[in-house]
């Protein structure tokens, strides 16, 4: 993508504004197509990788699962427990005894990302967390993910977590593809509950067009995660992003491959025949490592990193909106940008016989 006059004013200001306004990481990526499978980018697709809240798309999908084989309706109550009650945050916050219907619990673990309600799910599900972890690792095994382990239903902090960013893939696209039906809870972007708003922490879904999903994460040895939706002219586009050192960061670099995805794909994929199934194994692929050093969270120590890189993007915003006034003209002589593509990392689709990019360095604050 090229950020040209003929580009939306909106458009453009959000992908300056982001790439300029955050620093750079390199974590495991993945671009596809959920239709085919069809791998159009990937950087590091089989390390392992603490999937933090994007273990609740497995969540959601044996929920789907159990609503089809009637186990369950959308309009059934269940009950909050106190093993619920006493998840840690993000959450509802329900008292022990307190109650969501189905449908409100699988849009507040899809948008809120509460940890209490994800046990709730569990255990009108599976009658307990312990059983419904146990029917998380035989479907992640029937999926094909084949380096993945759940320990917990949320995803929070525990080192047997483990994912890969193949593997994530791999149960997005089934999750969209079996359960169409419930597409449109991975695009709300908030929901209410009584008289509280709950909103989405996917910014794409505000910010980048035909975005529809799928679910962010985050804990301080993740990083920032999310597997990114987006559909144009019929095709449906997604990315997988893990290791990211802020939201704005994560962000960035889904829309980045996503972008890059709707305006190359073309002929040449038809020749593509890598797909998520078959792409050979990563030879070069890691194990578990912690990017708690690199996060900038108030939550990770990094708080004196935080409020720099706040004062950069309060600078940096100022930038954008006076340049937006001017009317976003391009000045004389002033080159093309170049598409915002992974952190400066030159992004290439990824055709029968190419080898596995090279992560990006992580550029200096």
């Amino acid at each position: 993508m090229r950020l040209t006059a003929s580009m939306p004013a909106w458009l453009a200001a959000i992908f300056a504004f982001m790439t300029a306004a955050t620093p750079a990481a390199a974590g495991p990526a993945l671009l596809f197509e959920p239709a085919n499978g069809k791998v159009l980018y990937f950087e590091e697709p089989d390390s392992l990788w603490h999937p933090a809240s994007l273990t609740k798309i497995m969540t959601a999908y044996l929920t789907f699962e159990a609503i089809k084989e009637g186990k369950l309706r959308l309009e059934d109550k269940i009950p909050c427990s106190l093993v619920a009650t006493l998840q840690p945050p993000s959450k509802v916050g329900l008292p022990v005894g307190g109650e969501l219907t189905v449908e409100q619990a699988l849009q507040a673990i899809i948008i809120k990302s509460a940890n209490d309600v994800t046990v709730m799910l569990a255990e009108a599900v599976a009658g307990s967390e312990t059983a419904f972890v146990k029917k998380m690792n035989e479907t992640a095994r029937r999926l094909g993910m084949s380096r993945t382990n759940f320990v917990n239903t949320n995803g929070l902090p525990d080192p047997g977590q483990v994912t890969t960013a193949r593997d994530l893939a791999k149960l997005s696209r089934a999750v969209v593809s079996e359960y169409s039906q419930h597409a449109h809870y991975w695009a709300m972007p908030d929901m209410r509950l009584g008289k509280r708003r709950l909103g989405s922490h996917n910014a794409l879904l505000r910010t980048y067009p035909g975005a529809d999903g799928l679910k962010t994460g985050f804990t301080c040895d993740s990083g920032f995660n999310v597997v990114a939706s987006a559909s144009r002219d019929g095709r449906q586009l997604m990315a997988v992003v893990l290791g990211e050192t802020s939201g704005n960061e994560r962000a960035v670099r889904a829309a980045s491959l996503l972008e890059h995805g709707f305006q190359t794909y073309g002929w040449k994929e038809l020749f593509n025949q890598r797909t998520i199934d078959n792409l050979p194994s990563d030879p070069g692929a890691k194990g578990i490592t912690t990017v708690r050093e690199a996060v900038l969270s108030w939550d990770c120590g990094n708080a004196k990193a935080r409020r720099a890189m706040i004062a950069r993007n309060k600078a940096q915003k100022s930038k954008m909106a006076k340049a937006k006034n001017k009317g976003g003209a391009k000045k004389k002589g002033e080159a093309e940008v170049a598409r915002p593509e992974l952190k400066g990392t030159q992004v290439t689709p990824v055709a029968a016989g190419t080898a596995t990019p090279k992560a990006a360095e992580a550029a200096k604050p």
